[in-house]
This record gives C-alpha cells, structure tokens and sequence, in this order.
C-alpha cells in the first residue's frame, strides 16, 4: 500500500498546532505497519536548514499547471526516523520567516491560495498518471483546509487518479478567498457550485476536499458526530450529514517517544507510576523555574493552551480569586487573544508567588508543566482531539477538561481525570473543586494517576485503523 500524507506542518521543524505533531507521529506509525508512506509537505526555511540542497536532491521538476503558480521543484530527504520525504520547494512561496499562514504583520499571506493551492496540486499530480515519478500513491491523504484542493484537482482533472482521503484537524479553519481565485487556481467553472467549491459566495478550500474526497475522516469519533450538528457545524453540517456514510472518527494517538516521563530530556527526574515520588521534585523544580513559591501542601494547576475563546481559557480569569482562596497554584504557558495575555499577566502580577504566566512557547517548559503540575486544565469550547490532556494521562497529571470532541473520549471523570458539560466559569470551579479535594486524598489520587498512566494513547491503534480505511479505498 502506497500511501502519500500531504500536510502544511511538519513537527519539530513547522508545527502551530496538532496537525504538526500528528504529521511527526502517524507518518512513521503506518510505515511499522508496512504501508509504504510519503509525507510531502512545504519547503520552509526550517526545512531548507535541515535538508540543504546537498541532502534534499531534487527528483522532479514540476511542470506549468497553468493558472498563476510559481516555479518550483520536488525534493526527496529523509527524517531521522527513516520517514521519506518530499520537499515541495518553491522559494517565491514558502521562502519565508515566521508563521507558515501569517506575515510579520499576524495578517494572512495575501497569497496563501496559491501557495496551498499549490500544494494541494502537487498532491493530485503525484497521485495522478501525468506524475513520471516511479513512486505512485494508492490513496493521497490530506490535512485540512491546506490541503483540500487536492481531492478536487484529482476529481476534476483528466486521467487516472489515487483515492483520496481528508482528515479535519479543526473545521473552524476553512480556507475562504474569492471567487476571482478560481480561475488563479487552474480549476474549471464547472467547479464553481454549492455542489463543488463554492460556499456562500467564496471558494472553500475545506469545503472543496469535504465535497470531493472519497471519504472524511476527524481526529476523535465524538468530534465526527459533532460536527454534523448545526450548533458544532460550523456553516458545513447538511454538507457533513449528506456525506456521512464517507465520514468517520479515528481518535488521535501521541508520539509516546517524545512524551515519556521515564526517558523525558527535558525533566530534571524521570520517573514512572511506580516511582511517583520524583514527580513531586518535578513539581518543587517547576515552581522554583517559573517563581512559585516551593510548596508540596497546595495542588498545582497546568495549562499549555493557546490563549482564546475556543480554548475556554476565557473562563479561567474569571475564578482565579476562588482559585487562589482554595488554595492553589497556577501556572500558565501560551499565546494567543492580546486581550487574555493581558488578562493572564495582570492575575500573575495580583498573586505573586501563588501564579505564574509564560506568554510564549517553550517546548521544554510545555514538558516541565505536564510533569510538575498536579492538575491540568483544558475547559475547551471545543476540541477536535486534543493532545494535552493524552501526553497529562501519561505524565500522571489527571486533565480538568470539558466533555467535548476527543476530551470526551479520553477522560472519564473520577476515573482518569474530571469532567465537567457547560462551558461556564462556575462548572469550570466546581471542577477544579473536584480535583483538589481528591488530590488532598492521596489513595484515590495515585488511582485516578495509576489510571491515565496505563491507559494506551499511543499511534498503534489508530494507524491500524488507518491502515484499514487505506486498503478499503484502494480496492
């Protein structure tokens, strides 16, 4: 089985958010599996400095797709864990710093249509006859809005075709630009309908690849039924419910190398669920880095979040003093709406020594937190999958998260981690209440920690279920 994984991130070298660490971690999962996979993604500066010209040969140059596309090549190299990859290098595009969608300004590129336009017709190109290449893909696997063209350009375009399969990462984001960009993308008119591109008067990237894939698949069974809802649609629901029968959820895994307590470089003490005392050090090291006062008598609260709306991070200022009054700590590390940055400092600087905030990333801090931590917090409004509250199932750091998408599926409250429905401050305390009255009783705390540290949040599971959609696709 021939498989090509066409995504906009790649983890550790361009990653924004989940879609990243899933195209580090599924990718190698399948290949264990012996599914002969390929990721092609964008050659980005970070990319270009891990695989310079002399270890990235190019292997096609690709020819006029017509419409407004810039030049550019393919280049094979291969990630330290033996993954193949394909570099879609195009320095007019993707030659440039920062965010892989936004400008220095945090403005979307002005050209991020072609620039994943192209992308996504690479994908269709590599997984069609008019590709020389001797490496042919069975099924192209896309990654959201970015790469949704692809199952459209290979619908649309003359010749014989792989299958294609698109996976929701998050359905908020949905690729929307004009309708002038129809033609600048080289797609016919015929596209242009609320049975093809169109949705409300602009083209949908997103809205193309869930009209045209031969099936859908998101990243947590609760989140595929959720989204055909009106309320958790976003705008998509009669399109996802009139292709149900293609839609299904495969429950994100974790990458259990990078995220393992025993063998964690970037904690001062490793430790297991039969070595729970040095998690505590963990716990005293982290205060101490961040400016808590060191106390084990008090439960630690953790978030690692982006800072907005969806996130439910909006909900936290608001019972910080209930919070403080428990007592507890907390400590905070992200970025996101300037408004709650804001909001996250002020309470820092109202309890010092009781609160910290990181406004930023720090990917070693990120670990230090699901380690340290006694509690972590993710009150999304809704969450796709989510991969925090898996890495603090297997940290022994019991999430506090809202019963939606894949949070619902991971945690089971009082068993795992606590659980709460309404996205309010008052059901978000009467959470957190929960878990620190079970953390002050220390049986029923190395429980519910014994609990989430056995569970397996791994990839295996999940790329044998991939593995079987790719074969059911190909026949």
């Amino acid at each position: 089985m021939k498989v090509l994984f066409a995504t906009s991130e790649i983890a550790p070298w361009v990653k924004t958010g989940g879609l990243g660490d899933v195209a580090a971690a599924l990718p190698p999962a399948l290949r264990r599996n012996g599914i002969d996979v390929r990721v092609l993604v964008p050659r980005y500066p970070a990319l270009r400095q891990a695989f310079p010209d002399d270890k990235a040969p190019v292997v096609a140059k690709l020819g006029d797709f017509g419409a407004g596309f810039a030049a550019s090549v393919l280049r094979q190299a291969t990630a330290p864990d033996g993954t193949p990859l394909l570099l879609l290098d195009c320095p007019a595009y993707f030659d440039r710093s920062g965010n892989p969608y936004l400008g220095p300004e945090g403005r979307d590129w002005l050209d991020n249509h072609l620039r994943f336009g192209l992308l996504s017709r690479v994908a269709a190109w590599l997984g069609s006859d008019a590709s020389d290449l001797p490496w042919q893909p069975q099924v192209v696997h896309c990654n959201d809005w970015q790469t949704g063209l692809a199952p459209a350009y290979l619908a649309l375009l003359p010749g014989a075709r792989a299958r294609s399969l698109l996976t929701i990462h998050n359905l908020a984001f949905q690729g929307l630009f004009g309708a002038q960009t129809l033609a600048e993308l080289g797609l016919p008119a015929t596209a242009w309908s609320m049975h093809g591109v169109e949705y409300y008067g602009y083209l949908s990237f997103l809205k193309a690849g869930l009209h045209y894939a031969d099936a859908i698949t998101t990243v947590s069974p609760s989140y595929a039924a959720e989204i055909q809802t009106d309320a958790e649609g976003m705008g998509m629901a009669g399109l996802l419910r009139d292709r149900a029968d293609r839609l299904s959820g495969i429950l994100n895994g974790i990458d259990t190398v990078a995220w393992n307590p025993v063998r964690d470089p970037h904690l001062p003490h490793a430790y297991d669920a039969d070595h729970l005392p040095e998690k505590r050090k963990n716990k005293a090291a982290l205060q101490a880095e961040v400016g808590l006062k060191v106390r084990d008598d008090v439960p630690l609260l953790g978030v690692v979040s982006r800072l907005t709306h969806q996130k439910g991070l909006d909900l936290l200022p608001a019972v910080a003093p209930q919070i403080a009054a428990l007592p507890a700590q907390l400590v905070v590390l992200g970025s996101g709406e300037k408004a709650l940055e804001a909001e996250f400092r002020e309470l820092a600087e109202l309890h010092p020594g009781q609160f910290a905030v990181r406004i930023g990333f720090d990917e070693g801090l990120a670990h230090r937190i699901e380690a340290g931590a006694d509690v972590f917090l993710m009150p999304s409004r809704f969450e796709p999958c989510g991969l925090n509250q898996m890495y603090s199932l297997r940290y022994g750091t019991p999430p506090v998260v809202r019963a939606t998408g894949g949070l619902a599926d991971t945690v089971i409250d009082g068993v795992n981690g606590f659980v709460f429905k309404d996205a309010t401050a008052e059901a978000l305390l009467a959470a957190i209440e929960r878990a620190a009255a079970a953390w002050r009783n220390k049986k029923v705390w190395r429980a519910i920690q014994a609990d989430g540290m056995r569970r397996d949040v791994g990839w295996a599971e999940p790329a044998l279920e991939y593995a079987a959609l790719y074969e059911k696709l190909a026949q």
